[in-house]
């Protein structure tokens, strides 16, 4: 597939990231036209339109084979037709295809490359497929967000692992992503609402968060300068919200209050794979889409606002405070937005330097 196409599978992904946005505002009581009729829609919108689209996008580029596109393709239909006002079990059934296309091309990596990443990475593909299953045989999204929760996990913790084994590894390393990706598996299997479920878990994140912070080549790099501190400091932050998810599936198990399901939901969407996201954009962009994201200082703004959001959210749950809940949203509209156009507002300010610094005559 050309660079135009995909460059329109990154703006529908961004689109869908605009709307799903409007939806949870609206969820959160802010009036929004049309906020109601897309309020139910926006769990769905932002996990299988957002990032199933990009990562689907994302494992059909690092294959190269041109039927692995049939993912973000199926991904993005299915956001339109969710839109157009096909019912979600309809709509379900295109994010099936869009979640088995990604499982065969990530198995079909998988055989290529064989290794623990690899095969993460299809774990956490199949987390996916299972959910959507789910979704559109019409089960309410609290009895499935733990497959797309675990979908979102793994991926991000395949892609970490990889960058891994670029250090020596450390005795008694794989074993332990192992074991916290299996009780992960193993609680979302038993459910998020069961106490049992969430126990196993949340000892799954807290085990997962424990292995990225003694082994992610992040806690190394951050010490460094520019844009590689950069990326680093998005992991660890996104690792800090990360082992706050576990903690709070331990203590405040879901199926007590609403308040205990957002926690456990936002820290790992918002704070943990949004700040990924922000992290590994200018890596992934120019390998997707040929498009170079600058580094800039001015991008730790979203970020920190990004992160501020998040923790005014967690506040806001446990203190039963419904205000901050709402501005937590308007906060994390604003870092998405700023992000953008921190990246925009970087290119500009470097092609006039360099238009600068041709024109200065010769000494």
């Amino acid at each position: 597939m050309t660079v135009i196409p995909r460059l329109l599978l990154l703006a529908c992904a961004g689109a869908t990231l605009a709307v799903g946005l409007w939806a949870g505002l609206s969820r959160l009581g802010w009036g929004l036209p049309h906020g109601p009729s897309l309020a139910a829609l926006h769990g769905p919108l932002l996990i299988s339109g957002v990032f199933g689209t990009l990562i689907a996008l994302e494992r059909a580029v690092a294959l190269g084979r041109a039927w692995a596109f049939l993912g973000p393709v199926a991904a993005v239909a299915a956001t339109v037709a969710l839109l157009a006002g096909l019912p979600p079990e309809a709509a379900g059934w295109g994010y099936v295809l869009a979640a088995a296309a990604l499982c065969a091309a990530s198995l079909r990596i998988l055989q290529m490359q064989p290794a623990l990443f690899t095969a993460s990475l299809v774990s956490a593909a199949a987390a996916w497929l299972y959910g959507n299953v789910m979704w559109a045989r019409g089960a309410a999204i609290p009895d499935l967000i733990g497959w797309w929760l675990a979908f979102l996990v793994l991926t991000v913790a395949g892609e970490r692992l990889e960058l891994s084994r670029l250090a020596a590894p450390r005795h008694g390393a794989l074993p332990l992503y192992l074991a916290a990706c299996g009780l992960l598996l193993a609680g979302v299997a038993v459910g998020l609402s069961d106490w049992a479920g969430a126990a196993l878990a949340g000892v799954g994140l807290l085990a997962l968060t424990g292995w990225l912070v003694r082994h992610d080549i992040a806690v190394r790099t951050v010490r460094r300068d520019g844009q590689t501190r950069f990326m680093a400091a998005c992991m660890l932050a996104g690792y800090a919200w990360l082992g706050l998810a576990g903690l709070a599936l331990l203590a405040l198990p879901p199926s007590g209050t609403v308040f205990r399901y957002d926690i456990t939901v936002h820290a790992i969407l918002v704070g943990f794979v949004m700040s990924m996201v922000f992290g590994h954009a200018p890596v992934i962009l120019p390998a997707v889409a040929r498009v170079r994201v600058p580094y800039r200082p001015a991008l730790y703004g979203p970020l920190l606002l990004l992160h501020a959001s998040v923790a005014l959210r967690v506040g806001s749950d446990l203190a039963g405070w419904h205000p901050g809940r709402r501005w937590s949203g308007i906060l994390t509209a604003m870092a998405l937005l700023a992000y953008p156009l921190c990246v925009v507002a970087s290119k500009w300010v470097g092609q006039l330097a360099q238009r600068a610094t041709a024109r200065e005559p010769a000494a």
